[in-house]
């Protein structure tokens, strides 16, 4: 199926480029999620009638995403879960409870989904180093700092 890109899309596309994908990711993600549109005639007139509207809205998301990254960037998390004497945690934490750590720390707006935890959740005390993707063109590194939680 093609269809045309209302947003930039990583190893996709930018804004208005005319892609083929598959039909489920279309129908079941990129249409609902009004990111792309079928490329119809009519649809690529809309567009193009759109087209400084649409790049206006998308400068904006960029501006405010490097915003917060500059203010996110080299920040530190602090996180305390139970864990055994060897440094092990009782399960283990996710993108979910670092982007609930950012958001309480002041940081809003992050979502689980940004979070990039490239080699699962983690699993021990310690510092690691975490992405958080603002924007396809904005990635952040911040530290995830575990610490036992005190009984």
């Amino acid at each position: 199926m093609q269809v045309i890109l209302l947003e930039k899309v990583a190893n996709l596309g930018n804004l208005g480029d005319v892609v083929r994908v598959r039909n489920g990711y279309a129908r079941n993600y990129l249409i609902p999620q009004k990111i792309a549109r079928r490329a119809t005639d009519a649809a690529l007139k809309e567009f193009e009638a759109r087209r400084a509207e649409l790049e206006k809205i998308q400068a904006e998301k960029l501006a405010a995403a490097q915003a917060l990254g500059e203010r996110l960037n080299g920040q530190e998390a602090l996180i305390s879960q139970k864990a055994g004497v060897d440094g092990r945690l009782f399960g283990s934490v996710t993108n979910a409870d670092i982007a609930g750590a950012l958001v309480a720390a002041g940081f809003a707006g992050i979502e689980k989904a940004q979070v990039r935890l490239p080699n699962g959740p983690l699993k021990s005390i310690g510092e690691f180093d975490v992405q958080v993707a603002l924007h396809t063109d904005v990635i952040v590194d911040i530290k995830v700092r575990i610490q036992p939680e005190l009984a």
